[in-house]
């Protein structure tokens, strides 16, 4: 059974994301600090597997089935625990997000950086 429509907005799947931690009772131990540790953690899974590989190597791994399905499941990790911050912090995800964008947009202009790291 689907926690949340395929579609949801940012605000269902913060609400399946606090449904799922509170059925376990698990919020005594979201604290920014452990959420922030667990992000760390998730991350490096998800790296764990490009690790070594060329980029032509990573292009097709996330080409096969399993695989990607293996990585699209330690990315929806890392995801869990960015919302379930977000909501310790009480902020908005979608404001942080586009804020920061507008930041950066700010700090690298198109037509210097199109194209250039």
């Amino acid at each position: 059974m689907s926690l949340v429509n395929q579609s949801g907005s940012i605000a269902d799947l913060l609400q399946a994301v606090r449904d799922f931690r509170d059925a376990r009772d698990w919020r005594q131990f979201h604290s920014p600090k452990n959420l922030s540790m667990s992000i760390a953690i998730e991350a490096a899974e998800l790296m764990e597997h490009f690790q070594w590989l060329t980029v032509e190597e990573a292009e097709a791994l996330v080409q096969a089935n399993p695989s990607k399905e293996a990585i699209a499941e330690e990315l929806a990790d890392v995801l869990i625990y960015c919302f379930s911050l977000a909501d310790v912090l009480g902020v908005n995800i979608a404001e942080i997000m586009l804020d920061k964008l507008a930041k950066s947009a700010l700090k690298y202009p198109m037509d210097t950086y199109r194209g250039k790291f």
